[in-house]
């Protein structure tokens, strides 16, 4: 069994959890719950960081003490993680007394090395609030290409990076004041002291190769000397003061990755365990998970702290890449600057797990959220191809054959793919690892689509067929909801409640389970509607207004300029509208209408209110084949009307401007027949 100390970076305090940090902490959870699964022993540490300018700001707009800012955004970002399924052994802060007391061991240990000095830095200072500035407290023109509203670092338009005194027209961010150039005493490590170590480290596969190469190039084999590290800020500033320097704080890149071990001590503190067995000897790993914006920090900085202090070195240090939304850096004005807590609003957190883990790999590549994809992607695999396994046959059978059927080799291929998947995981490779699943999960769809259960159901003699279609196609369905835990946590939760088990080890791939009792089926995961997609868009926006009457994400451009030229029909009130009863049909049944262009004859099941003839005009559309087993949705009380080819006991609910473009609208694949749709 491996001991692993997995880590996240740790969410700044002054802002709220946005779906940038959420692709991070996902692929760590990720990983996290496979390595249970293995059954090794895993402690996931993560926390809060607390100090610098901006809390210390935030804190004097507000009235409050630093304090009380850090424990009102510790419980906003605790609660969104726990909604989109991330669960933390422990959730420290950096502000802690453990944090503060291990901070000074490590200033004690460089400074004790001779990596420690001291020299005049001129920088930006606000006048009005009386402090000075960080890079990203600093905006103006951009001496290069005269972009405004740029950052004191870097030109977002032309990609120039500069010092903030370069900038023209310069203003603090904090108070709107023009900035001015003061001076004064800073505290630097020496990097260059640790470049032999550093050289060695980063190739001894800790680092993806991109990434070693990176360094190597920008830093290390360039002969030029390791920049010094300021580690340091004069008051005022929100921080620890530093021990023998009154006056001078540690700057937060220095304490924030020691919250990492004030963390674990936390934990092991109230766990009755020895912290030190995970940080110092040979007894666990060490797994950080960044970002590539702060790859520097926590390949260069950290590894020489460590070195320098004693404490093991981390066994590998993951990084991805930065999100984008359609192609583009995340936009409050387009809406694509999504808060955790507005995505919550509107959509299910399994469906940005699952699109997120299809595009993760080992390398640090950048990560598109296409909006387009993602609602196509998440609905074709998750509900079109995993969740219909067990929606089309677990309402069929009270319980499973005694013994398992042939199935023609699928079980035991799939349980054979148990290797590959698994290397995938450790690897992070979770693109990889989803390709394989759902390539199983077609091999799946295709049995039961030729096994065609529903068709069974409807002939008695055919009852033993029916339970070795549904037994087969159920396993396959735990096979898959077991490989998908770690994205899908709470999928595994509602199969395992299926078959009366917890779907907690990953060898529960490798038997099939027989005679098993299925739980009444219960829904499972809903498709993602487009027009909730562009509903959390909306509620994102922050700066440009809404159009006035936007067109529903989901009507053509065909209808919409048809309806704008026909006249309105005659108003109705909500008490009309909500006579309509709209209930789940399964589609049993499905024939040509002689002599009819349009027309096809469904038999319709709906559930306790029995099966009904519905004639519908989608011909053109739909062959009737395709149809039998689909779920739709349809007006269930509307009154029978008789046609020259029979009655019609209903209506089957479709949208789009004809032709070819119909489109059956269908309730999520969890439905039972007769289930009420709102």
């Amino acid at each position: 069994m491996r001991r692993l100390l997995v880590t996240s970076a740790l969410p700044y305090v002054n802002g709220n959890i946005h779906i940038g940090h959420l692709v991070e902490h996902v692929q760590t959870n990720i990983w996290v719950r496979y390595q249970r699964l293995r059954g090794h022993a895993v402690r996931y540490i993560c926390g809060a960081d607390t100090h610098g300018t901006a809390t210390m700001i935030a804190a004097r707009k507000a009235g409050k003490p630093e304090s009380t800012i850090i424990a009102e955004q510790v419980a906003k970002h605790t609660a969104d993680f726990r909604d989109f399924q991330i669960d933390f052994d422990h959730y420290g802060s950096t502000d802690s007394a453990d944090n503060r007391a291990l901070v000074g061991e490590f200033w004690a240990a460089l400074r004790r090395g001779g990596h420690v000095e001291e020299r005049e830095v001129t920088q930006l200072f606000d006048p009005q609030v009386g402090t000075f500035l960080a890079d990203r407290f600093v905006k103006g023109t951009c001496p290069r290409c005269g972009a405004v509203d740029q950052y004191g670092d870097s030109c977002d338009k032309c990609g120039a990076t500069y010092s903030p005194a370069d900038l023209k027209d310069a203003r603090s961010t904090l108070s709107g004041a023009k900035p001015e150039l003061r001076s004064a005493a800073h505290y630097f490590v020496r990097l260059e002291d640790f470049r032999s170590f550093l050289e060695t480290w980063i190739s001894q596969g800790t680092l993806e190769p991109a990434i070693v190469n990176w360094l190597k190039g920008a830093f290390l084999i360039d002969g030029e000397r390791l920049r010094d590290w300021d580690v340091s800020r004069p008051a005022p500033y929100f921080g620890f003061e530093i021990p023998d320097a009154p006056g001078h704080f540690f700057y937060v890149w220095l304490d924030a990755p020691v919250g990492y071990i004030a963390a674990t001590k936390e934990w092991c503190d109230a766990h009755n365990e020895d912290w030190r067995t995970w940080w110092q000897g040979d007894q666990a790993e060490v797994h950080h998970f960044i970002g590539k914006d702060i790859v520097y920090f926590h390949t260069l900085f950290w590894p020489a702290m460590l070195k320098a202090t004693g404490y093991n070195l981390p066994t590998r240090v993951n990084i991805h890449g930065m999100l984008t939304v359609d192609g583009e850096k995340m936009s409050k004005s387009k809406g694509t600057f999504i808060a955790a807590r507005t995505y919550l609003d509107h959509l299910d957190p399994a469906a940005f797990r699952y699109y997120i883990a299809t595009k993760l790999t080992p390398a640090p590549d950048d990560i598109d959220l296409n909006l387009t994809d993602f609602t196509d992607t998440v609905n074709s695999h998750l509900v079109g191809k995993v969740v219909n396994l067990a929606s089309r046959t677990a309402r069929f059978v009270p319980k499973l054959a005694e013994t398992y059927p042939d199935d023609g080799g699928l079980f035991a291929r799939a349980a054979a793919a148990a290797d590959e998947i698994a290397a995938a995981y450790e690897a992070t490779d979770f693109a990889k690892a989803t390709r394989l699943i759902m390539g199983l999960a077609d091999r799946a769809n295709e049995y039961v689509e030729a096994a065609a259960p529903w068709a069974l159901k409807k002939d008695p003699a055919k009852a033993q067929a029916l339970q070795v279609a549904c037994t087969v196609s159920l396993n396959l369905f735990r096979q898959l909801a077991m490989y998908l835990a770690p994205i899908l946590p709470d999928l595994a939760a509602k199969a395992g409640a299926l078959f009366g088990e917890s779907l907690h080890r990953w060898d529960a791939v490798a038997t099939p389970i027989t005679g098993t009792a299925l739980a009444p089926f219960e829904h499972l995961m809903q498709r993602i509607d487009p027009i909730k997609v562009q509903a959390m868009i909306d509620a994102s926006r922050s700066s440009e207004p809404a159009p006035a009457a936007p067109a529903p994400a989901v009507v053509s451009a065909q209808v919409a300029a048809a309806s704008a030229a026909e006249p309105l029909s005659p108003t109705i009130g909500f008490e009309d509208f909500a006579k309509i009863d709209l209930r789940a049909g399964l589609i049993t049944a499905a024939e040509e209408v002689k002599g009819a262009k349009k027309i096809l004859k469904l038999s319709v099941d709906i559930g306790s209110l029995g099966s009904r003839t519905i004639f519908a005009g989608i011909k053109t559309a739909y062959q009737a084949e395709s149809l039998v087993g689909r779920l739709i949705v349809v007006v269930a009380n509307l009154a029978p009307k008789t046609m020259s080819f029979g009655t019609s006991e209903g209506m089957a609910i479709a949208a789009g401007p004809g032709g070819n473009e119909i489109f059956l609208l269908a309730p999520d694949s969890g439905a039972q027949p007769g289930m009420r749709i709102h």
